[in-house]
């Protein structure tokens, strides 16, 4: 039987087995927001109004609706932040198995979801009643550019060329993206109710698979470049997965833009962290080309623009973004006391 260290350092429990642990508990989460919804009270939505309308809330807000959303995500953000700040305050290594942070975090994460689903059943309403659409989007936006950003000095930005503004502001990520992360998780997580469509069961999969990444800092399993590829990569299918169900729900037909633009982001940066020989990256951006013509020879050309407008959104605002930190970090530095570096452990 495993038994954790009084120390909390280094526990004998596998990160790799809590990793699979937390995924398996996505996995039948997810399952069970489909098979659970159908049994819950159905809501009559109000019409679909628009790209900036969110149709999966209450026709009329209630008040124990909005302060139990509220409320339940203040206080998975301060767990979660929580979290974070012990342990980078405890100066822990990264090792191969948990530490005892990691398992409250596990825990404490696992208690949350649960809690969202109770509340769904009860009072349905998420912070979409209060808040835009676009906010939900672009915290995950900010993630995934943020990403591309921190991992520059590892796997380069264009065709595994490294830029050599973002290593400073790079280093600043790598040091605080815990806790940036974590908002625009839990913030998108307790935006939504718990609807079983394919987009939001897919998508709260990802959350779940997110949240258990975040919970496994200081260990090997969480820097492990497979497994971040994959969290990455999964934006493609979930965001695919939503446009094609707004085809049959909204008429929108723009589910190509995604595909083949977090597919183009796979091209020019993420396939370059995974140590692929050079046939196989060409064979990669052949397969690229080839899909593109296909669609678009039949689409119309003229819509080719859409293949583009993920990648300049993404890779304009890493250098938007890097410029923002940088002159922060200038402000900030006057600020601070002399012989205080500021230095802490990174949660990368």
């Amino acid at each position: 039987m495993t038994v954790l260290k009084s120390t909390g350092q280094t526990e004998n429990i596998s990160a790799n087995r809590a990793l699979w642990a937390g995924i398996i508990f996505s996995f039948l989460f997810s399952l069970l927001i489909w098979v659970i919804r159908p049994w819950l009270p159905q809501i009559d939505f109000l019409p679909d109004q628009g790209a900036s309308w969110y149709y999966w809330q209450l026709p009329e807000q209630t008040v124990m609706g909005q302060i139990t959303a509220w409320s339940f995500y203040f206080a998975h953000q301060a767990f979660t932040w929580g979290t974070i700040y012990v342990a980078q305050r405890q100066g822990l290594k990264y090792t191969k198995g948990v530490h005892r942070i990691n398992v409250i975090a596990l825990l404490g994460t696992a208690f949350f979801i649960s809690l969202h689903l109770l509340q769904t059943a009860v009072w349905y309403d998420g912070l979409a009643q209060d808040t835009s659409i676009w906010s939900s989007q672009w915290s995950v936006i900010i993630m995934l550019v943020f990403i591309l950003h921190m991992e520059n000095q590892r796997r380069g930005i264009f065709w595994g060329k490294k830029i050599g503004f973002l290593t400073e502001t790079g280093r600043f990520l790598r040091k605080y993206h815990g806790y940036i992360f974590a908002w625009g998780i839990v913030y998108t997580f307790w935006y939504h109710p718990m609807e079983n469509t394919l987009g939001h069961v897919v998508g709260f999969f990802y959350m779940f698979l997110l949240m258990t990444q975040g919970t496994l800092m200081f260990t090997r399993a969480h820097v492990n470049k497979y497994w971040t590829f994959v969290l990455e990569i999964m934006v493609l299918f979930h965001g695919t997965t939503v446009a094609i169900e707004q085809i049959f729900t909204q008429g929108y037909d723009i589910w190509p833009m995604f595909l083949f633009g977090f597919a183009g982001i796979f091209i020019i940066t993420q396939m370059h962290g995974l140590g692929l020989k050079n046939w196989q990256k060409w064979g990669f951006l052949g397969l690229y080309i080839v899909g593109v013509l296909v669609m678009y020879s039949d689409r119309g050309w003229v819509r080719l623009e859409e293949v583009a407008r993920i990648p300049i959104i993404e890779y304009a605002s890493v250098f938007v973004g890097a410029i923002l930190i940088w002159i922060g970090m200038k402000i900030t530095s006057y600020f601070r006391p002399k012989g205080d570096t500021g230095k802490v452990a990174s949660a990368d």
